[in-house]
């Protein structure tokens, strides 16, 4: 029990609005000892994330929330009313706070050509229904490589060490801002107040 204990359980947004589907997923993201939260639009994935649109009152209570839960991988399928998940993986890549989360796509069909697009919009994965253990499988390594990313880029931007201040004092200060920041411990920092150096 220990052993399980210290690995850090990763938490996935699984969003499809099939009942069956969705508890497809969630029992194999937990099998997998994913923590899991799932929602059956991408609309709902959009308030969840915080990217809602603030004019709607709900939204804001429900994304007031939520922005404090770090979500590490984001699983849609693709055929939904109202928004498809190739429009929520659109919306997460063109996020500055949210680009870097991996998003695998789902789809029951085959198609070449909704598959590229997908891929060249920056899915992560695109698995065929119905998803299976083997799928899940090859989740952990995307979740990893944005981990090690963002350890990599809050260790360049945090200036507690003296080797870190050294290195922003002699001039890659700019190329740390210019390379992005790690998006989900760090929200967007101006909202039309003043603005605060730290």
């Amino acid at each position: 029990m220990a052993a399980v204990a210290t690995q850090p359980q990763f938490h996935v947004l699984a969003v499809d609005d099939s009942v069956l589907d969705r508890k497809l997923i969630e029992r194999l993201l937990k099998t997998s000892s994913y923590q899991v939260t799932t929602v059956d639009s991408g609309s709902k994935a959009l308030e969840f994330l915080g990217l809602q649109d603030e004019n709607r009152e709900d939204a804001v209570s429900v994304s007031s929330h939520n922005q404090e839960v770090e979500v590490n991988l984001i699983i849609t399928d693709y055929c939904m009313p109202g928004m498809t998940g190739y429009d929520l993986l659109k919306k997460v890549k063109e996020s500055t706070s949210l680009r870097d989360i991996p998003v695998v796509i789902m789809s029951s069909e085959n198609i070449p050509s909704r598959i590229n697009r997908c891929m060249e919009e920056g899915a992560d994965e695109f698995f065929l229904k119905p998803v299976q253990l083997s799928d899940v499988s090859r989740l952990k390594p995307h979740i990893l490589k944005k981990s090690t990313k963002c350890q990599d880029q809050n260790q360049n931007k945090s200036g507690t060490t003296i080797s870190s201040v050294t290195n922003n004092l002699s001039g890659n200060k700019r190329k740390a801002a210019d390379d992005g920041i790690c998006s989900e411990r760090i929200r967007p920092r101006y909202s039309g107040g003043p603005v605060t150096i730290v």
